[in-house]
């Protein structure tokens, strides 16, 4: 009995760890046309949003941070032409 209980456990947390949701499919443009991170961050924040986070996450640029009206938002843009790939935003 202890040993389902910690199987059950297990995997609630394991479940509960996951992000909040899978990568984005961004297209594969070679790096030398991506838009640089210094310009993507400078026009990600002239939309409004304030950057927590700032990551390359394969073939997008993905941001962590909050949105004009405060609320969380998780977003993965093309890392060329800065396009939303993804979203998410706290409810």
């Amino acid at each position: 009995m202890k040993q389902f209980i910690f199987a059950v456990a297990v995997g609630l947390l394991t479940f509960a760890a996951a992000p909040a949701f899978a990568k984005a499919n961004c297209k594969a443009h070679p790096k030398s046309e991506w838009m640089s991170e210094a310009e993507a961050k400078a026009k990600i924040e002239a939309q409004g949003y304030t950057i927590a986070k700032f990551k390359v996450d394969g073939n997008c640029y993905e941001i962590y941070g909050r949105n004009k009206a405060g609320k969380k938002v998780e977003i993965y843009y093309d890392a060329k032409t800065l396009e939303p790939v993804k979203s998410e935003v706290e409810k």
